[in-house]
């Protein structure tokens, strides 16, 4: 086009730069902002973070339709904010949701955010469902959690923060960061403050000696292993004990307890190898199915837990509550400032 440049009616066109004043890019004041909504899996442990961040949950419309379907609609707008999406993996009696269903809600919610040009969004699970579906061990089985994995991706995460998953390699299926928390110093700060003597930490299976070595080591305690086997999905069969055990208080560590039938069976062989008291720790309680019979069978002293996972109504009196809020609360701000995570560990985040 040729000519003078065409001026609007009240407008004055700004003088051109000279070729030597250009920039290769375009400063923009640009103020991020921090927003925090929560699912139907556990809204207290989001209220919990919110609080500690000094924020309010933002606004959100969550239901299920009568087919069964979930719907979601942000109240206001999240443009430009770094979105954060507290919602676990879980069933929740208290508001009606299914694991299943949190996890469609997990996924419709990240989609809305994406589509409503949030400038991140950010999954908050800290009880990563599918998790202990991380490999083939049988034929024709799925890699369910690989593929939850590739659902948050497809959803439009950008990154995801959980806590003590099942197995260290569900990490490597995710394109996307994962920020790895852990309840391992919570949990042992507990003990310790305790103060129990003779203390021995018992490993359920082989496959948990690195959480318990680590464990142990931590509270100044001696390790043993359990003999175990799984003839089938969700049933446990105890042998023996592999280490001394005998007149000292035991402590059985493990990341998960679902039914709980493996935690029953590992107490009764515990106790009659000789253990004078027996305790257990886990981060996630998912108490499924006959845990809280199982549980109230087993002569625990105190099962300790965290609220990764809300406790559903009839839990055992000895059973004792951890809030992991503080650490999610600590994750989250170094997220949105851009900070390192793993300094919240030292560094000592990686358990497997």
């Amino acid at each position: 086009m040729t000519g003078p440049m065409p001026t609007l009616p009240g407008a004055e066109w700004p003088e051109p730069l000279d070729r030597a004043q250009m920039t290769t890019s375009l400063p923009i004041d640009y103020d991020k902002r921090l927003m925090l909504f929560s699912g139907r899996a556990n809204p207290e442990l989001a209220n919990k973070i919110a609080d500690r961040l000094a924020v309010d949950l933002g606004p959100v419309t969550l239901k299920t339709f009568s087919n069964g379907e979930v719907y979601c609609r942000f109240e206001e707008s999240i443009r430009g904010a770094d979105v954060f999406i507290v919602q676990p993996t879980c069933g929740n009696p208290a508001t009606g949701v299914t694991a299943n269903d949190a996890l469609m809600e997990l996924l419709v919610m990240i989609d809305a955010a994406v589509g409503a040009s949030a400038h991140r969004v950010i999954a908050v699970t800290p009880w990563y469902g599918y998790s202990r579906q991380d490999k083939k061990s049988a034929p024709r089985e799925p890699i369910s959690a690989r593929l939850v994995a590739r659902m948050l991706e497809s959803a439009g995460a950008d990154r995801v923060l959980t806590m003590d998953l099942h197995a260290g390699q569900v990490q490597g299926f995710f394109q996307i960061p994962v920020d790895h928390m852990t309840a391992l110093f919570m949990l042992t700060q507990y003990f310790d403050d305790l103060g129990l003597q003779d203390l021995v930490v018992v490993s359920p299976d082989a496959g948990r000696v690195k959480l318990n070595k680590k464990f142990a080591s931590k509270i100044g305690a001696e390790l043993a292993i359990l003999d175990k086997e799984r003839p089938a999905q969700q049933v446990a069969e105890i042998g023996y004990v592999i280490g001394d055990v005998k007149g000292k208080t035991a402590v059985i560590v493990d990341d998960i307890i679902d039914t709980a039938g493996t935690l029953k069976a590992a107490a009764q062989t515990v106790l009659d190898a000789g253990a004078s008291r027996v305790y257990a720790a886990a981060t996630h309680a998912v108490l499924s199915g006959a845990a809280y019979e199982n549980l109230a069978a087993a002569g625990f002293e105190q099962i300790v837990v965290t609220d990764t996972i809300p406790l559903r109504p009839g839990a055992p009196d000895n059973i004792r509550v951890l809030s992991c809020a503080d650490l999610l609360t600590d994750s989250i701000r170094r997220i949105f400032t851009d900070d390192s995570v793993s300094e919240v560990f030292g560094g000592e985040n990686q358990l497997f």
